[in-house]
Formats: structure tokens, sequence, C-alpha cells
């Protein structure tokens, strides 16, 4: 066989290469994308689920994630932590947990919403007063993974400004879900800001999966036009 038709045998097995890493590439895009509708999809439905208790939703956390729940218990207004860098209508500030252990003496964080920054990086934000005695509480329930991973803002006992950080993961053992707090039997516990909810969009996925084939096609047009022109 000529070296040049070897070459030309070459350069075919290359194309025919790249034509099948941009159809697995394509898939690849294509099953995000459906995997991503189905998610978005499970989460508006249960949102607009009714209330049902947390001992219910316990069955099957991963299929309860974002219905709203229900549970009594107390707060611990000595484990707090504020998560950075959370806007709301573009001023910064915290996202405010507390610890809860519920009736059952199970224990788990709870977003009690959006609060503005103090004046400085060394003022503590304006914290909303935590009840104390047993309450009741209702809330969106999110998985653990969601929680955002690594250091936060440990508010101190006294005085003022934040003094330390700490990882909620690994000071406190905790269940593997937390609470979106919406409402509770007190009216402090309403937040004034709640937890956002995530915009709901099935992203580019698609549109990935669609230029990726036009990428194979390419090749394949561009192997044909090579031919050609011999």
């Amino acid at each position: 066989m000529r070296q040049r038709e070897k070459f030309s045998i070459l350069k075919s097995l290359l194309v025919l290469i790249a034509i099948c890493l941009c159809l697995l590439a394509a898939q690849w895009q294509y099953h995000r994308g459906i995997h991503r509708h189905h998610q978005n999809f499970l989460i508006e439905e249960n949102i607009a689920a009714p209330k049902i208790t947390l001992s219910a939703a316990e069955a099957n956390l991963l299929k309860s994630e974002w219905r709203t729940v229900t549970t009594s218990g107390t707060f611990d207004s000595r484990q707090t932590i504020l998560i950075r860098n959370r806007y709301f209508e573009g001023k910064y500030g915290f996202e405010y947990l507390t610890l809860f252990t519920n009736n059952q003496g199970k224990k788990f964080w709870v977003d009690r919403g959006w609060i503005v920054a103090g004046k400085d990086a060394l003022t503590a934000p304006l914290l909303p007063s935590t009840p104390s005695g047993v309450v009741e509480i209702s809330g969106r329930l999110r998985l653990d993974t969601s929680l955002p991973r690594g250091s936060f803002f440990a508010l101190p006992q006294s005085g003022t400004g934040l003094i330390s950080k700490w990882n909620a993961q690994k000071e406190v053992k905790t269940e593997s879900y937390y609470l979106d707090l919406l409402a509770g039997s007190t009216a402090e516990l309403t937040p004034a800001v709640s937890a956002q909810l995530p915009e709901l969009s099935d992203g580019p996925h698609m549109a990935y999966a669609l230029q990726w084939v036009f990428f194979a096609g390419l090749f394949g047009y561009g192997r044909i036009l090579i031919r050609r022109t011999r």
C-alpha cells in the first residue's frame, strides 16, 4: 500500500474517532439535560405539595426534599453560624443558621433566612431573637449535601465581632438534612427574608448536545470535501 493511501486511511480513522467523541459528548449533555429537567419537575412538585410531618418525610428523604415539613422542638441559641456571601436585592449579608433539636431527639440546622451584614467585617449583624422552650416550626426540607461545605463564621458568646470560624459538619453531629425556615408558632420565627428558592432552569445542556452533533457533522463533511478536492 502506498504511503499516500496509508496517510488517507489514518486521517479517516482520526476523523471517525473525532466523530465518535463528539457523539459521546452529545449523549452526555443530553442525559444531563434530561436529569436536570426531571430534578426541576420534582422540586416544583414538592414545593407545591401539602405539608407533612418531618417524621413522614424521613421515610424517603431523597424524594421529600423541598417539601414543607413540620416538627416541634427547641433551638440552641449557643449554636449559631453565618454563611457568608449571600446577597438580597443587591445588599451583602449572611444566611443565619441555628441548631434545632426536635422532640424525637433529632439534631439539625435550621436556616432562618437572610440578614444584612454589619457596618464592617468586625461587626456582627443584628440577629433576630431566638425563642426559648418548645416551639413548632415549618420549613422546606433540604438535604445536607446542599449546605455549603467549609468554614463559616461562628458568633461569639459575648461582646461584638466575628471572632472565629468553624465547620458546621464537623463541630456538631447532625442529621443528613436541614430546614429552610418558613414560619413558626411564634411571630419572631417568621424570617424577614426566607431562604431563596433556586432558579429552575433546564440549562444549556440540550443546546450543547446539538452543538456536539453539529461538530460531528462538520468533521464528516470536512473529510468528504478533502477527498473530493484531491
